[in-house]
């Protein structure tokens, strides 16, 4: 039996794919957000880049924080650098990144709130929109009423991406993966009245259709910027000059 070896350069751009923009809830590297990736012998350097130089810095700094943590997981790979280029804040956020300050101390008194507290706002918007994901593409092969939907559970999803995604979701913020645990929930994992089960479907739905409309603005907006760089669209242009194993 004989293992498959990963190529530096596909461990870095899954690494990196793990990273989401916190709003729209897709990894950065399908948004086109990784602008490029440099590895040589003494590590990686990763420079981003924003739809606009106005992009909130509390996002910015998470992505770009996040990105440098799931590349500093990666075994044996080196020194990391991660670097937000034409961005408003982007000499504060590249230095507090390269001082691992964190967030508070780059900032200071400009931060506003806590990362944990934006982030979980956010991962509970995603868990609304993959709930609706989830529950739509199961009611466009099976019909059901209001108290059907209500009493869904999560053996009950067809397997598949809106399936997986809910999990992933449900898991990052705390709730159960059982089976046997409804569908339709809460954000604390509470069932949802029949009396209240369209009212709850209706604001999904909402989230859900905000963060589509905001994506396909975002990625709109970074193709006008970056109109004129190449290759266009959301491929990172990758250099290799490593000349020791890889890892």
């Amino acid at each position: 039996m004989s293992t498959a070896v990963l190529s530096v350069e596909t461990e870095i751009l899954d690494a990196l794919a793990t990273v989401t923009d916190p709003e729209l809830d897709e990894p950065i590297t399908d948004l086109g957000f990784v602008r490029s990736v440099f590895i040589d012998d003494e590590g990686v350097t990763v420079h981003l880049r924003l739809p606009t130089a106005f992009c909130s810095p509390n996002f910015a700094y998470l992505m770009a924080s996040d990105a440098l943590d799931a590349l500093r997981a990666l075994a044996e790979v080196g020194q990391v650098r991660v670097l937000l280029d034409d961005h408003h804040d982007s000499d504060k956020i590249n230095s507090g990144l390269a001082a691992d300050a964190g967030y508070l101390g780059t900032f200071g008194v400009e931060a506003e709130e806590s990362l944990d507290g934006l982030r979980d706002m956010f991962w509970r918007k995603a868990h609304a929109a993959a709930m609706e994901r989830a529950i739509g593409s199961l009611l466009r092969q099976t019909p059901m009423d209001v108290d059907q939907i209500g009493r869904l559970l999560l053996r009950d999803l067809p397997e598949g991406k809106p399936k997986v995604a809910l999990l992933r979701r449900r898991f990052a913020i705390g709730l159960s993966n059982c089976p046997n645990s409804r569908v339709l929930v809460d954000d604390d994992g509470k069932a949802i009245p029949p009396g209240s089960v369209p009212l709850r479907l209706r604001f999904a739905k909402s989230v859900r259709i905000s963060m589509e409309g905001n994506s396909h603005f975002c990625r709109g907006l970074l193709a006008t910027r970056y109109a004129d760089d190449e290759p266009a669209g959301a491929v990172p242009v990758v250099t290799n000059i490593r000349t020791r194993r890889s890892v």
